[in-house]
């Protein structure tokens, strides 16, 4: 869709959660937002983590430990890489430390976010539950929630077609991004193979998991702000950009 590369500047800050099943789009829509509003950045917590582990930081210590243990990251631990990286583009202000302000949780304001429109930003992998969204909501206030709809048929579907290249990493999906050669690599010409994780019953369970973690989380921004979450659906990610494009321009244009 030639809209999607109509470049468009923001008038507000816009600071966008993005909610959505496994497989509906979100890094797609995400992705495009970016290149329509270049004054959006994604702030992304696995690329947060990943880089503090990388730099050796003392919060990458700290959360190196949970994640070689295959355990969860601590929520606390996750808001002090947002404020870390938020306070780093000097998008939010604050007298306190960050241990401070995470303490002090729900006891009165501590950070001043900017309202310029450059500091607008998709928060990407956080908050996925009610408890993590009314942290985030004492520590920043978000300000627009997209519910990311596609039917589950579609989206199981959509999925469990996808063969992998292990290799490099390289993936297909038949019906929609077919290899030349049915079930093998369009560059090696190597076999593809389908990852125990991309299985039609393995996708049934993620996306039931999805269904009973994103309810509350929701309706806990529902019930905070009427009209705060919108509803976009569509088959495809062609039909679900233009309904977020329009709502964003409404909004923040």
């Amino acid at each position: 869709m030639g809209s999607q590369n109509v470049v468009k500047k923001l008038g507000n800050a816009a600071r966008v959660i993005l909610v959505g099943a496994p497989g509906v789009g979100k890094g797609t829509q995400s992705n495009r937002l970016i290149q329509r509003y270049p004054q959006l950045s994604s702030i992304a917590t696995g690329d947060l983590l990943r880089d503090h582990v990388k730099n050796k930081t003392s919060l990458g210590q700290q959360a190196d430990v949970y994640m070689r243990s295959g355990k969860l990251v601590p929520d606390p631990l996750i808001l002090n890489l947002i404020l870390t990286e938020l306070t780093s583009r000097s998008w939010i202000s604050s007298d306190k430390t960050n241990d401070e302000i995470i303490a002090t949780l729900g006891k009165g304001t501590a950070v001043q976010p900017s309202n310029s429109p450059d500091c607008s930003f998709i928060l990407d992998g956080f908050p996925r539950t009610a408890t993590q969204a009314q942290a985030l909501a004492h520590l920043l206030p978000m300000n627009l929630v997209f519910h990311v709809k596609t039917p589950a048929d579609i989206v199981v579907k959509r999925m469990s077609n996808r063969w992998t290249h292990l290799a490099s990493g390289r993936v297909y999906n038949v019906g929609f991004n077919d290899p030349k050669v049915a079930g093998k690599d369009d560059v090696t010409g190597e076999p593809l193979v389908q990852r125990d994780d991309d299985k039609e019953e393995t996708w049934r369970k993620r996306l039931s998991t999805f269904e009973a973690t994103s309810v509350p989380l929701l309706n806990f921004y529902r019930e905070k702000s009427p009209g705060m979450v919108v509803d976009v659906q569509g088959d495809s990610s062609d039909e679900i950009s233009p309904q977020i494009f329009a709502e964003i321009e409404k909004r923040f244009g």
